[in-house]
């Protein structure tokens, strides 16, 4: 990786984190997907599914890919502050260490609950949401996305720990995100899991190393 943060550079880092996040956020939001496109179809704007469907994914992509502008100017930051190498590792254990324990606790908060139970409920989502039209559609798009994004922000930062290259750790956090939203045992799962990652970052505080380092 460059050591020289220059437009072009920085471009780039946003196009990778947008990618990423896409890639990543997509299946997880292919259930609602596919059940607004059942909704639709029973209604009177039967006839409009595809650009309706489409245009719910636009904007709920959206919200993802203005995260990812948030994450490439933190990355280039951190990284600015020396606390992520050129590689986007961590540069010293300890703060790998904080964005474990800051994520697992944040995975404790009511705030995450209600966002958790929302994005697991789409059927709910839509009835509540219901908007017509393509800028109903987006708009709608766009609220899934921010409750997804209030759901997963925290999770998506830990990239920073384990590498925000590092395929293992991107394909472990997709698979987790989808069983958070779509398995049985999602809610409870994710309260355990933040007390789990909260221990880490506290074991890896208290010994000095990060996993593999």
């Amino acid at each position: 990786m460059t050591k020289r943060w220059d437009l072009s550079h920085q471009l780039l880092l946003f196009a990778m984190w947008a990618v990423m996040m896409i890639g990543m956020m997509l299946p997880s939001v292919a259930p609602a997907l596919f059940l607004y496109a059942s909704v639709i179809r029973k209604s009177p704007e039967g006839q409009s599914v595809t650009p309706r469907v489409y245009t719910f994914a636009a904007g709920y992509l959206t919200v993802w890919v203005l995260f990812s502008v948030f994450a490439t100017v933190l990355q280039v930051a951190l990284h600015h502050w020396l606390l992520l190498s050129t590689m986007m590792e961590p540069r010293v254990q300890w703060f790998g260490a904080v964005l474990l324990m800051l994520g697992g606790l944040y995975q404790l908060t009511p705030f995450k609950r209600s966002c958790l139970e929302s994005c697991r409920s789409p059927v709910l989502f839509i009835t509540q949401h219901w908007k017509a039209g393509l800028l109903g559609s987006c708009k709608m798009g766009l609220a899934y996305g921010w409750f997804c994004l209030g759901c997963c922000w925290a999770l998506m930062l830990l990239l920073f720990v384990g590498g925000v290259m590092n395929l293992w750790c991107i394909g472990a956090l997709t698979v987790f995100v989808l069983i958070e939203k779509l398995a049985p045992f999602g809610v409870q799962g994710g309260r355990l899991s933040g007390a789990l990652i909260f221990l880490l970052g506290l074991w890896i505080l208290v010994r000095g190393r990060l996993p593999g380092s």
